[in-house]
């Protein structure tokens, strides 16, 4: 009998957990990129101060020159920003700030998964490189923020061929956003 009382609760306890765990969310599902970066959420984001202001530290007119394109659209704003730079080859652009970031982690981080890091100077400010040997067209500029932690740019051509030199762009933002935009 106890047997059979514990079956049953089980049993309970899985249709309950299954039950409270499912949900429907009204919308219409997008792959991601397809939805307008311009559109209207539901999100009333008017009470947090300056929430996207990470991703807004340069224009995207300015991301778009730096790395040689038309326009750069915004494909993803939160603890990381995501520009989709059109030209004449397509180009992702990823920008993060991590307020409590140290330099130091971040290459020591980078070198442990396998990225080629050079110590560099970016406006006055110690910086390092970090490319990935299995990706020669891709780069990444970490330097430490004036303020707080680290900012990092990437930047990585959807085609394979190499650039002169792939730092030049990441390089570039990096000077910008260190100057002020400027």
């Amino acid at each position: 009998m106890r047997r059979v009382l514990a079956v049953v609760a089980a049993l309970l306890l899985v249709v309950g957990a299954v039950s409270a765990c499912s949900r429907t969310v009204d919308g219409q599902a997008v792959s991601v990129g397809a939805a307008d970066n311009e559109q209207e959420g539901h999100v009333d984001t008017d009470q947090f101060d300056k929430l996207l202001l990470e991703c807004e530290v340069l224009s995207s007119a300015q991301i778009a020159e730096v790395v040689g394109g038309t326009v750069a659209r915004g494909t993803f704003n939160g603890a990381i920003c995501r520009w989709l730079v059109e030209g004449s080859t397509l180009t992702n652009v990823t920008f993060n700030w991590f307020e409590w970031g140290n330099p130091n982690v971040e290459k020591d981080t980078a070198k442990r998964l396998g990225y080629e890091t050079e110590n560099v100077k970016i406006a006055s400010q110690a910086a390092f490189t970090q490319r990935d040997p299995k990706r020669p067209a891709v780069c990444g500029v970490t330097a430490r923020a004036p303020s707080r932690g680290v900012y990092t740019w990437w930047v990585e051509p959807a085609s394979n061929a190499v650039p002169g030199d792939p730092c030049a762009a990441p390089t570039k933002l990096m000077e910008l956003l260190l100057s002020g935009g400027q």
